[in-house]
């Protein structure tokens, strides 16, 4: 097999989450137009959050129904709750709707109380709700949050997301997603997880999903590759984290920095099958976007392979 990833490009969706002021939609569908001319096969377009407890994406049916729709790639929209996936399937209906949806699930109480506001218990019988729901007609993704550690409950037993994900498998979902919501994973936890998920659930690849809140996500990304991961999540300008109306956590939340991982993998031998110089251009797009600098290093610096010429006013 080709030592190739799939990047999932989460700019739009659990990037503009953090965000304090709304994102206007014609801006978003700008930077998705950027990420499907890079090369991106999967983009996370939305969320079906309630509008008033998340209202970054109080424009869901909307983005969906201006994304550029290319053969083979697919838009990721967020479902927390069976009322997110009745929307979904409203859009569906309608001839805008995601090829995905991500289902939600905590791996602590603590965090579903403060993410969800409800219980793991009850969470559980929403998904299966919502499974029920979708019927088969879209691409369906487990995602466990916290499942490197809780910022309300600290570390997370191992067992327990093992387990989850192994739920997610039976109710028959394509990719399961393993959050480390609030970058408490290392190398060391990260490569025992993975390797361990990969041996016990060998038909459903993990997706590795980390955050930079305490500068170890591209570290992880490699012990996850080493453990045989090849899906993975990331945001341009490493932005991104919980809702803007939702505090937890400290520090820079976000996720695994886009431009930075590209730049790893290829530097290491790992395709992305990205066009570099559209990477770079979507990167200055989510910067111009969002009216400041981010922080990708490769941004700053140009991308550190064979044949590449940094930007102008770059230092090398």
């Amino acid at each position: 097999m080709a030592d190739r990833v799939t990047l999932c490009e989460c700019f739009a969706r659990d990037g503009l989450q953090h965000e304090p002021d709304f994102v206007p939609t014609a801006t978003k569908l700008s930077t998705v137009e950027a990420f499907v001319a890079a090369g991106f096969r999967r983009i996370e377009a939305t969320s079906y959050s309630h509008p008033d407890r998340v209202p970054a994406f109080r424009d869901a049916s909307e983005v969906l129904a201006g994304v550029p729709r290319r053969p083979g790639v697919a838009y990721k929209a967020t479902c927390p709750n069976p009322r997110a996936v009745r929307r979904a399937l409203a859009d569906l209906d309608a001839g805008r709707g995601a090829d995905e949806l991500s289902l939600l699930v905590s791996a602590t109480e603590s965090h579903t109380e403060r993410n969800l506001r409800t219980t793991r218990a009850r969470q559980w019988d929403n998904v299966t709700e919502m499974v029920r729901l979708a019927d088969g007609r879209f691409t369906l993704v487990g995602v466990l949050s916290v499942a490197l550690g809780c910022p309300f409950e600290g570390p997370v037993d191992p067992g327990r997301v093992v387990e989850d994900f192994g739920r997610f498998a039976d109710l028959g979902v394509t990719l399961v997603t393993v959050g480390d919501t609030t970058g408490l994973g290392t190398p060391p936890t990260v490569g025992k997880l993975f390797a361990r998920l990969a041996a016990e659930y060998p038909d459903v690849p993990a997706v590795a999903h980390f955050h930079n809140t305490r500068g170890t996500a591209l570290a992880n990304c490699v012990a996850a590759l080493d453990a045989g991961c090849r899906y993975f999540d990331s945001a341009f300008g490493g932005v991104g984290g919980h809702p803007a109306g939702i505090t937890y956590g400290g520090g820079l939340t976000g996720n695994t920095c886009t431009e930075d991982l590209v730049n790893l993998f290829e530097a290491m031998g790992v395709s992305t099958g990205l066009d570099l110089d559209l990477v770079l251009a979507a990167s200055a797009r989510c910067e111009e976007a969002l009216g400041r600098p981010l922080h990708s290093m490769v941004a700053r610096a140009g991308f550190g392979l064979p044949g590449r010429v940094a930007p102008a006013g770059a230092v090398q």
